[in-house]
């Protein structure tokens, strides 16, 4: 166990070093004389601040309630409450911030809602349903925001990242609809995949029982997506709040900047969300730590002409994903007894 915590403890200690690095270096470079005199100088609305914190806890209930409309639709034996699917979202945050491409976030809310009842093909498509529908908002939105971005200087620098995020976004998608369209394809795929992998197993289980549980749960998956396919309501209401969901979270930039007394720019700044949400999809550092903070820099110097952009950043890594981190973390205790010790066994004993 001891070994176990200790493994869960580097990448948390990654991300946050990383994070704060970055932002130290930011400051070390925007904040100088004409920052401070504009602070000293700016009549600071901190009502502002509340409401962009007020919109990531309504971000965290809308994400809840769609992960509660999903679900139900999916399994009619089991009913998930909507303050069981907000507090599966919190938990999940947590892992989340310190994984790549927020790759921990899923075991997690899979494993809960295995754990109130749902079969776990039902649970995982659940999950991935939830990113399907993020997948095709986002890059539905993609065009509009490079068409925002398409002559402002600079965008250059990002083009790159953007170009392999769109490119990992659509061949996940086409993997996923792969998956759902061609059970027998996909329960091929993973037995071969689990003969690969028990090479280097230590417990040896009966490869019929194997076989039998990946065949019984690729149904199941198969199964709920065509069921959710079926429930045309509660998908409607799925992408309703989907659109909601995302948009809530992209007003806290802005919510943030008025707070500074600068203008919102609530079209350029939505459509930098989209993109930055693109770049730190990709898995790269834990938490995207560091990549996430140069991108907003990147992104927010093109439209925000102000020495306060530092602290701009400061408030909106904050708010974003320290916020979430630390929160998710207590939730995270409460559930599991341990932040640090939490791992895939607990998952694969389940």
């Amino acid at each position: 166990m001891e070994k176990k915590q200790k493994t869960m403890k580097i990448p948390i200690i990654v991300s946050v070093t990383i994070s704060i690095v970055i932002i130290l270096l930011i400051l070390f470079f925007t904040i100088d004389a004409k920052t401070l005199d504009q602070l000293a100088n700016t009549k600071i609305k901190y009502e502002f601040f509340l409401l962009a914190i007020f919109l990531n806890v309504l971000y965290w209930v809308l994400w809840g309630a769609r992960l509660k409309v999903l679900a139900n639709a999916i399994d009619k034996k089991v009913k998930v409450g909507l303050g069981e699917s907000i507090k599966i979202v919190i938990a999940n945050q947590f892992l989340a911030g310190i994984t790549p491409s927020m790759a921990g976030g899923e075991p997690v809310r899979i494993y809960l809602l295995n754990r109130d009842g749902m079969s776990l093909g039902g649970a995982t498509a659940a999950i991935l349903g939830e990113r399907l529908l993020d997948a095709v908002f986002i890059l539905a939105l993609i065009p509009f925001a490079i068409f925002i971005f398409r002559d402002k200087p600079g965008i250059s620098i990002l083009n790159l990242g953007l170009t392999i995020g769109i490119i990992v976004f659509i061949l996940l998608v086409v993997l996923f609809l792969y998956a759902v369209f061609r059970p027998n394809k996909t329960k091929s795929f993973l037995i071969f995949i689990s003969k690969k992998l028990s090479r280097f197993s230590k417990k040896k289980e009966g490869e019929s029982k194997v076989i039998s549980w990946i065949s019984s749960e690729v149904d199941n998956f198969h199964n709920s997506m065509m069921c959710l396919g079926e429930h045309k309501k509660a998908l409607a209401l799925s992408i309703i709040i989907t659109v909601l969901f995302w948009s809530t979270g992209f007003m806290i930039a802005s919510m943030l900047l008025l707070g500074l007394g600068l203008p919102p720019f609530y079209v350029e700044s939505y459509s930098a969300q989209v993109l930055l949400l693109v770049i730190v999809m990709m898995p790269t550092t834990p938490g995207s730590a560091g990549v996430a903070e140069g991108s907003i820099f990147v992104l927010y110097s093109i439209i925000l002409s102000s020495p306060l952009i530092g602290v701009f950043i400061i408030l909106f890594r904050f708010i974003t994903f320290h916020m979430n981190v630390i929160v998710g973390a207590i939730f995270q205790y409460r559930i599991f007894k341990s932040v640090a010790s939490f791992s895939m066994d607990m998952i694969k004993k389940h």
